[in-house]
């Protein structure tokens, strides 16, 4: 293994191998990796491999309510779910298993939406030399001050940020589960959740979005530490997609994330990519997000 020779090249950035690049790409909270198509069909366009990740219970694997698909209320507020309990420990595994088999064909862009940045930092660690660059868009990215999800959403850079909690079908202590409903027909509640994910999207695109949506998240998941050490983590070169408009994850608590982990690197500061319009979810258009991701193979 070649070792880094100094704060910002990991060792796969340092010692490239042949072979095209492949991008890990892990999804956020309730989500799934379809969630990437448009954004994976642009790299995959412009010549690079893709693995959009499902985590455990997501995407492929997902978990659908019994009461969910009726859309008896009472009936979600107390049927169990198989997530109860699945920690970041199952979701970094899932992650370095996809990263370590990428790997073995050229260099790897691990890049994670929203929750998915606690799986980034800690993949980060654990196989800091099979990752080329890191990348964040829009994600949690915690520190030694603020050290899990959780702890980054109570910030008060994210006060203004739309809290989902009078979505909550059922007691997440009880469930071990954020669960939503996100076929509500209900108007108020679909405004709140447009507000949060994609507020300036068409109805139409609203609507794609939370059809791709699962209902539960392992409380476990938001209240993991994932911070990432200087000597590993700390080495790899990192960029944040910074969106403007986010209200889930304010701008306010982007930039502190970004200032908190460029204070522990010094010499390995965030490649800084502003989006002032963007919410959530990103630009309608994937194009401007794939063209930043497609120079980071370099």
């Amino acid at each position: 293994m070649a070792l880094a020779t100094g704060l910002g090249t990991s060792p796969a950035a340092a010692n490239p191998r042949r072979g095209l690049t492949s991008y890990v790409l892990v999804h956020g909270t309730h989500s799934a990796g379809a969630f990437w198509l448009p954004i994976a069909r642009e790299l995959t366009l412009r010549g690079h491999r893709v693995v959009m990740v499902d985590q455990p219970w997501h995407g492929a694997e997902a978990f659908v309510p019994e009461s969910y698909q009726r859309q008896d209320l009472e009936a979600m507020a107390a049927e169990p779910s198989p997530l109860k309990g699945i920690g970041l420990e199952a979701y970094e595994a899932r992650v370095t298993g996809i990263v370590r088999r990428a790997a073995r064909n050229g260099p790897v862009v691990l890049v994670g939406h929203s929750l998915g940045g606690v799986s980034v930092s800690r993949v980060g660690d654990a196989v800091p030399h099979l990752l080329h660059h890191m990348c964040y868009m829009a994600a949690f990215c915690p520190s030694r001050v603020l050290p899990t999800a959780d702890a980054c959403t109570a910030a008060p850079e994210n006060a203004n940020a739309v809290s989902p909690v009078e979505l909550t079908v059922g007691d997440p202590d009880r469930l071990g589960v954020l669960r939503l409903n996100f076929r509500t027909g209900n108007s108020r509640e679909l405004g709140l959740l447009k507000e949060m994910i994609c507020a300036d999207y068409p109805d139409a695109e609203f609507r794609r979005l939370l059809a791709g949506m699962q209902s539960d998240e392992p409380v476990t998941a938001y209240a993991g530490r994932a911070v990432g050490r200087a000597g590993s983590w700390g080495r790899i070169p990192r960029t944040y997609l910074r969106f403007g408009k986010d209200r889930t994850i304010a701008t306010a608590l982007q930039d502190r994330m970004i200032a908190e982990a460029d204070a522990f690197t010094p010499g390995n500061s965030f490649r800084v990519h502003d989006f002032p319009e963007a919410s959530h979810v990103g630009p309608l258009d994937p194009a401007p997000v794939a063209e930043i991701l497609d120079t980071l193979a370099g």
